[in-house]
């Protein structure tokens, strides 16, 4: 009798023991917690249902489940080995003037939509990273390789950005990218790179140059201005000088004029003599003897000397 209670005591312990567990096991599926860097996709006999922000949450046992999602920012580098650093066979790109590149990114995206990025895609990184390839590629084949070296890396990149935008709002994996950088660019041999270094060097030099033609063409300009305001006054003068000259000589000639309608005769022979006097002196006159001999004088004497007689 006392052992047929005594198992009687056991067995409603242990039952006592796993309704206990059961109810543990149960309490727990219920109950699920997300955090702040993700979101759950709570699926009901494996269909998606709802989705779940960061927090506590409940789900039936055994009919529903749950399914979390980073949303956070991510990142991944294409064309780049991290744990080697160098460039993978991914990098090796052709541009419009057929030169060879090698060009590595770095990708910044997020899921947007996580049922979408759950169910509309097995993979949505590597669809990612295949779009971005892709892109960059057709990008950088239409520009020369001097712009993808040196100073287009900056609307490349917005190019390849709205390209990516673009297929991914198409395909609808419900991810979004951020950013996506050019983290190196260069020649894949060391010749090449030798030369586009030249290039760049050359490029800097013609910068300077361009600087210094510009500063000593502001320093001359305004000399050349002042010179050019002193000429033009310069001439000013002279035309004033000149003009103010010629009309004394016409008024001397007015008055001459007057004084020939006075009297003709002896004006004309006044200008003569007049005229004579300012020809004379600049004459050498040779008189030649009967014997053949000559005789030079020079300066004639002036008329008014008695030569006029």
């Amino acid at each position: 009798m006392f052992d047929f209670e005594i198992d009687k005591k056991v067995k409603t312990a242990i039952i006592a023991l796993v309704v206990i567990a059961l109810i543990a096991v149960v309490a727990f599926n219920c109950v699920f917690t997300v955090n702040e860097q993700e979101k759950a996709v709570v699926l009901t006999f494996g269909n998606p249902t709802y989705v779940k922000e960061s927090g506590l949450g409940f789900k039936i046992p055994f009919i529903q489940s749950v399914q979390k999602v980073n949303t956070t920012i991510q990142g991944f580098a294409i064309g780049y080995d991290e744990t080697t650093s160098k460039f993978t066979p991914d990098a090796t790109m052709i541009t419009s003037d057929y030169n060879f590149v090698n060009v590595d990114f770095f990708v910044e995206w997020s899921v947007t939509d996580p049922i979408k990025s759950l169910y509309n895609s097995q993979s949505p990184q590597a669809i990612l990273s295949n779009i971005v390839q892709s892109s960059a590629r057709s990008v950088i084949g239409v520009n020369q390789v001097d712009s993808v070296l040196t100073t287009g890396k900056g609307e490349i990149q917005s190019l390849i950005k709205a390209n990516v935008s673009d297929a991914l709002e198409k395909l609808d994996i419900g991810v979004q990218v951020h950013n996506i950088t050019i983290q190196d660019a260069e020649p894949p041999t060391v010749e090449i790179m030798t030369a586009f270094d030249a290039v760049e060097d050359a490029r800097q030099k013609m910068d300077t140059y361009t600087n210094d033609a510009n500063k000593y063409k502001n320093e001359q300009i305004p000399a050349a201005r002042a010179e050019a305001d002193k000429l033009l006054r310069d001439a000013e003068a002279d035309k004033e000088s000149r003009i103010n000259e010629a009309k004394g000589e016409v008024a001397r000639f007015n008055e001459l004029f007057a004084e020939y309608e006075k009297n003709k005769e002896v004006t004309k022979k006044r200008m003569f003599y007049e005229a004579m006097e300012t020809i004379m002196p600049e004459i050498e006159l040779i008189i030649g003897a009967e014997d053949g001999s000559t005789q030079s004088i020079y300066p004639v004497k002036s008329f008014t000397e008695g030569g006029a007689n």
